[in-house]
């Protein structure tokens, strides 16, 4: 997904729902360097992104935290000195849903 084709999409008033088991290896397929983690309630796609340095990896997770502040869709991060493994779910619907994987093309459209 290119960044122009990023909308702004209120989520709050749009009804998520859980994609299905196709869907997700279908969108992952369009996702470079997106893997799928976890099972069942637990599934979600991840990704490790590298950094030269701590002043870096930081600077990266501060544009991640902004990214899902405006889109109320939060990742778990695992921190490190030079990379960053994000992980995104939707809690609500138990398992991987398209505002996923829209946060996912906006955190690598940070490193474009």
């Amino acid at each position: 997904m290119t960044t122009s084709m990023l909308k702004t999409r209120d989520w709050s008033q749009t009804r998520r729902r859980a994609l299905t088991p196709t869907e997700v290896v279908m969108r992952l397929a369009a996702a470079p360097g997106w893997k799928l983690s976890g099972d069942g309630a637990n599934a979600a796609i991840e990704k490790t992104f590298n950094f030269a340095n701590y002043h870096e990896t930081m600077a990266f997770v501060n544009a991640v935290a902004f990214v899902a502040h405006r889109e109320d869709h939060h990742p778990d991060l695992s921190v490190h000195y030079n990379r960053c493994v994000v992980r995104f779910n939707t809690h609500d619907v138990g398992g991987i849903s398209e505002s996923d994987f829209e946060c996912a093309a906006r955190v690598d459209a940070l490193l474009q």
